[in-house]
């Protein structure tokens, strides 16, 4: 081999390698959950009289879903002289009276319910919690986004843990009410499940750290202060805070069992830039804390988890490099034996491959009665993670280059069926140049796999399909849903739901 073949070949394994690890990692985690699956957190003990709740609602520009939101919190099963809702509304547009009339309307009940407007959005969401923190009456703090329909028994259901006065926070699980809109809704609702059931279920049963997710959890107002308050040089505030109180020794708990219903993106364009301020506020929250974890007197599990947990996004460029060099590396090995190639290659994607498939099939398993019929989402939904893989890697750049962007909220539309339609309406987003990339590494995968299959290689059509599925459809589906409705005047809310 030449000098340059035999780099691109040590380039090539290197990654593989890592991303190898990285999927026995998920393997390492369903093996956690299984082992601690039959222990459900429990309070403590009795509680006594009920504490002050402030419900904090962080709204911007949220015009379609909104009202839904504070009716349903506004239906909180929860003694009324105990309960504060704040409305904390940043929005420029149609919202600002969309929440206010929802505010007053429910005020006029009895509700202790306020709306806070800031005329600047200094700090985002975080800037506008610790706004709202500085004049709430409670000594526990619930936290809902827009996009949420909370139960009733939100908080009857999470209070009586902080019986334990260790305990500093309580997540709920996420639901999809939208779920069964389309091929990329029913992947977003896997995929957060996977996150919630087996990640968060796994971490909690075991003792490790696990996060607060921005929404659809409480916490206790001293843990908030203690782990330094909520603060805004990452877009990840949760993550950062969840952390950071957690180094103070404040414990969480995860509850599997009760369920926050949440409309999932469904467009490709407001997927990425959700997935875009996960990643990069991941790695921003990596940057910041993983230091002091590692330096910390915590149990080496602790750490070792945390830093599988905090590094994940890194995969995302491994995964860009993997992309290019899989095409001349297949040359070159072809050339040497596909055998050897096969030998090498299969077990280390398959590593890398089948560890995804795995992790969400038990989650799956875990959670439907016909688990079985939703397999056939796996091969999709692997194709949608290598798709987003150009996508967040600009998002882990722009985090280790300390490029700093605005907190960008993703549009909701109010979409709970199939029959709704998002089509026409305000906020969509749009990505010029990302989504030809997509489509040019979607059609390179094309040209390899034509010539795997010329060359009779097999063994790796199944793994070139993911990709090329992959970067197509994300690609495409962002064109496609980009100019649909292109000329159609945005839908306003009627005058009728003000």
């Amino acid at each position: 081999m030449t000098p340059s073949e035999t780099l691109i070949l040590a380039t090539y394994f290197f990654v593989l390698v890592i991303l190898a690890v990285y999927g026995w990692h998920r393997y390492y985690l369903v093996y956690l959950y299984m082992k601690h699956r039959d222990h459900h957190p429990v309070p403590a003990g009795p509680m006594g009289a009920l504490p002050r709740v402030t419900i904090q609602l962080p709204i911007y520009n949220e015009m379609y879903v909104a009202d839904r939101l504070i009716d349903a919190v506004s239906e909180m099963d929860y003694p009324r002289e105990l309960l504060e809702i704040q409305v904390l509304d940043d929005s420029t547009d149609e919202t600002r009276s969309v929440a206010e009339r929802a505010v007053r309307r429910n005020a006029a009940s009895g509700l202790d319910i306020t709306y806070i407007h800031r005329t600047d959005r200094t700090g985002y969401k975080a800037g506008a919690l610790e706004a709202g923190m500085k004049v709430a009456k409670g000594e526990f703090i619930a936290i809902f986004d827009a996009d949420f329909i909370p139960t009733t028994d939100f908080l009857r259901r999470t209070v009586p843990y902080f019986v334990d006065e260790r305990i500093g926070m309580v997540q709920a699980r996420w639901g999809h009410i939208n779920q069964d809109y389309s091929l990329l809704t029913k992947i977003q609702s896997i995929l957060l499940d996977g996150h919630f059931v087996l990640e968060h279920g796994g971490r909690n049963r075991a003792g490790l750290f696990f996060n607060f997710n921005g929404t659809a959890g409480i916490w206790r107002r001293t843990a908030i202060l203690d782990g330094g308050g909520w603060q805004h040089d990452t877009l990840t505030e949760d993550l950062d805070l969840s952390y950071r109180a957690q180094l103070r020794g404040w414990r969480f708990v995860f509850l599997h069992d009760l369920v926050s219903p949440a409309e999932v993106p469904v467009e490709m364009n407001s997927f990425k830039s959700q997935q875009h301020r996960w990643a990069k506020g991941s790695i921003q929250t990596c940057r910041k804390v993983l230091p002091r974890i590692l330096r910390s007197n915590l149990p080496l599990h602790v750490k070792t988890e945390a830093f599988f947990h905090l590094t994940a996004n890194f995969n995302y460029p491994l995964m860009c490099v993997l992309s290019v060099l899989m095409a001349p590396s297949m040359v070159i090995r072809y050339n040497m034996g596909w055998y050897e190639m096969l030998l090498i290659d299969v077990p280390l994607f398959f590593a890398a491959t089948a560890s995804v498939a795995n992790f969400y099939m038990v989650c799956q398993r875990e959670l439907h009665k016909d688990w079985i019929t939703r397999v056939k989402y796996l091969p999709f939904l692997m194709s949608i993670g290598i798709g987003l893989a150009v996508n967040n890697t600009r998002a882990v750049f722009e985090a280790l280059l300390n490029k700093q962007s605005e907190f960008a909220r993703t549009p909701k539309y109010g979409i709970e069926g199939q029959s709704d339609e998002w089509i026409g309406k305000k906020y969509r987003q749009s990505f010029v140049v990302q989504p030809l990339i997509e489509l040019a590494l979607g059609l390179y995968f094309t040209a390899t796999l034509f010539y795997a299959l010329a060359n009779g290689i097999y063994g790796t059509v199944p793994f070139l399909m993911l990709f090329q599925i992959g970067f197509l459809y994300t690609g495409l589906l962002s064109i496609i849903q980009q100019y649909a409705g292109e000329n159609v005047v945005f839908k306003p809310v009627a005058e009728e739901e003000l």
